[in-house]
């Protein structure tokens, strides 16, 4: 349960009184679990550290707030605006995000494992690093969005926007794809291992290297896209759409090719 004498901290806006208008870090780490925080305002505060396990901050505007090293675990955010805030480190365990907005906002080396971020916007947040196994990611804004040697695996991304993100070296094994756009995105040396890419869109995205074993890739669209030297070992490739499509030095033992469509596509 929070301190009681932490939340008076709050109440009173202490940490708005110090440094002529400065934002300062709390002299002690905030015991704030359990509390619901609805009211308060925590805009630009740096929580550093703080206890926010089981915290409710459901629909409250958090921008810039400072939560590197806080626990977050359980939380919930649902619906909260957290833009430009930094959660380097911060473990968001089981935390509730579903449409919360995070745009802009650092999750670098977050621990967000069985998070629920369902229709959430990450428009250019930066991931990188990130522990994102089992979390719910369906329907999220990823557009640019830093997901490089994030660990993704079993995560949901159906329907996930990923234009342009970077997930070069991230770890995507068994995880859910279905129809997600990925149109130039960059999966450089990704793990996509039994991965679920049924109707993706990955036009002109880059997968040299990539292991595709044994993933779903029926009717994905990969126009354009950059297959140097990936894997595709057992891959499901019927119906896939690789018109133009660089597969130079691909592997593609034992691949479904069925109704494939290869036209003008670069294969050795």
């Amino acid at each position: 349960m929070a301190e009681a004498g932490h939340l008076a901290l709050l109440r009173r806006g202490w940490m708005r009184e110090q440094g002529n208008g400065t934002v300062a870090r709390s002299p002690v780490v905030l015991d704030l679990s359990g509390a619901d925080l609805r009211g308060f305002d925590l805009r630009s505060l740096n929580l550093t550290g703080a206890n926010l396990t089981g915290a409710n901050l459901e629909q409250m505007d958090l921008t810039g707030i400072i939560l590197t090293y806080a626990s977050l675990n359980g939380a919930f955010l649902v619906g909260a605006r957290l833009p430009q805030a930094q959660l380097t480190h911060a473990s968001l365990v089981n935390a509730h995000l579903a449409n919360a907005i995070l745009s802009g906002c650092d999750l670098s080396h977050a621990n967000l494992i069985g998070a629920d971020l369902r229709s959430a916007q990450l428009h250019h947040a930066d991931l990188t690093g990130a522990n994102l196994i089992g979390t719910e990611l369906r329907r999220a804004d990823l557009r640019e969005a830093l997901l490089s040697q994030a660990d993704l695996r079993r995560t949901d991304l159906s329907q996930a926007l990923l234009v342009h993100a970077d997930l070069g070296n991230a770890d995507l094994a068994s995880a859910t794809l279905h129809q997600a756009e990925l149109s130039y995105a960059c999966l450089y040396r990704a793990n996509l291992q039994q991965a679920n890419l049924l109707q993706a869109q990955l036009t002109g995205a880059q997968l040299q290297g990539a292991n595709l074993q044994y993933a779903n890739l029926q009717a994905a669209n990969l126009r354009w896209a950059n297959l140097q030297k990936a894997n595709l070992t057992g891959a499901n490739l019927q119906a896939a759409n690789f018109r133009g499509a660089t597969l130079r030095r691909a592997i593609l033992d034992h691949t479904n090719l069925d109704a494939a469509y290869l036209e003008g596509a670069k294969i050795d």
